[in-house]
């Protein structure tokens, strides 16, 4: 809406193999940037393959706030930015 993506659609990774190798590059990607690795989530890649197809929509709560309130930086509506955290 005006430039701005509202919401998004997708799908659920529910290939295992596919899924630890995203897990790996991530992990290797890491290592290069200097930050902490995470241990891979080894019963969440067991159980993958038991988890039916699914999909859904994600709203942007904040991005629907940017609209109601006609401002064209996120910085405006949201109570901290990522850098915060």
């Amino acid at each position: 809406m005006g430039g701005v993506e509202l919401a998004n659609a997708f799908t659920e990774l529910t290939d295992p193999a596919e899924q630890h190798s995203r897990f790996i590059n991530e992990q290797e990607n890491r290592v290069v940037l200097g930050k902490r690795v995470y241990p891979m989530p080894d019963i969440f890649l067991e159980e993958l393959p038991h988890m039916p197809p699914a999909a859904g929509i994600a709203l942007g709560l904040d991005r629907l706030v940017m609209m109601l309130l006609n401002v064209s930086s996120i910085d405006e509506v949201i109570a901290f930015s990522p850098e915060e955290l």
